[in-house]
């Protein structure tokens, strides 16, 4: 039988907790697969694994419940290795960069931040700071409108200031609070966020992150900040979760 993998951890890490599951129906138990230093957090992997909320809700539990007594390499949903001599033999060959990166994030979790503009403010923002563009909007105001030339300049130069706000604020973002991480992952560019930013932050450092956080939604009300977190550190775990799996993996992260 195949075997799901939920993270990776020292071999001294606790116990598990009594009677802990993970994904499938009924929920298969964790156990540990140990291999010199170091352990997986494993079970028995389901013939039909399907990202549905339980499935991830299940997969998420399994790694509050260790992450909580220390630190754990998380895997991604759905990894999943051939069996248990697979596990232990990437343990094994690994073993050198799997210990570097527990003792790399002891102590810390990761907060995951998306940003975009809220669509009038930023208009506004960018119409208010800009003389060129209010000089222009004015002219075709007196011009009962303008012509559709001058229209088309004026909206073209909009969506370029706009573009060149979303350039600013982004890297505003990450300035700001970079100081307060020990590391930065930046996400894949997505439709509609003009930021998608990891941060490693110390776990006792976290209020004084989200306080940060929140002033940045302060100081640009014309940006929509989320912050999502604490999570395990999914962007952190290098080269990526596929390692111990050798097979198939699904990417789930929520958010």
């Amino acid at each position: 039988m195949s075997t799901y993998v939920y993270a990776i951890t020292a071999r001294s890490h606790s116990a598990l907790p009594e009677g802990l599951t993970g994904v499938g129906e009924p929920p298969r138990p964790v156990r540990v697969l140990e291999e010199g230093e170091l352990a997986a957090l494993v079970s028995d992997a389901p013939e039909q694994l399907r990202p549905k909320r339980r499935e991830l809700l299940a997969h998420q539990n399994v790694l509050a419940e260790t992450g909580a007594t220390g630190c754990v390499l998380p895997m991604r949903f759905g990894s999943v290795a051939p069996d248990d001599k697979t596990v232990t033999g990437v343990l094994a060959e690994r073993a050198d960069h799997y210990r570097e990166r527990l003792e790399a994030l002891e102590g810390k979790v990761e907060y995951n931040v998306k940003a975009s503009h809220v669509e009038e403010a930023v208009l506004h923002h960018v119409m208010a700071t800009s003389p060129e563009l209010r000089a222009l909007a004015e002219a075709n105001r007196q011009a009962g409108g303008g012509t559709y030339e001058q229209r088309l300049q004026l909206g073209e130069m909009v969506a370029a200031a706009v573009k060149a706000r979303e350039a600013e604020d982004a890297a505003y973002i990450q300035q700001t609070l970079q100081p307060l991480a020990a590391a930065t992952s930046v996400g894949p560019e997505s439709t509609g966020w003009l930021a998608n930013v990891s941060f490693l932050v110390e776990r006792d450092s976290a209020a004084g992150f989200l306080e940060t956080a929140e002033r940045l939604r302060e100081d640009r009300p014309h940006l929509d900040v989320r912050v999502n977190g604490p999570l395990p550190p999914y962007s952190f775990v290098e080269p990526g979760p596929a390692a111990p799996a050798g097979a198939a993996e699904e990417k789930q992260r929520s958010g």
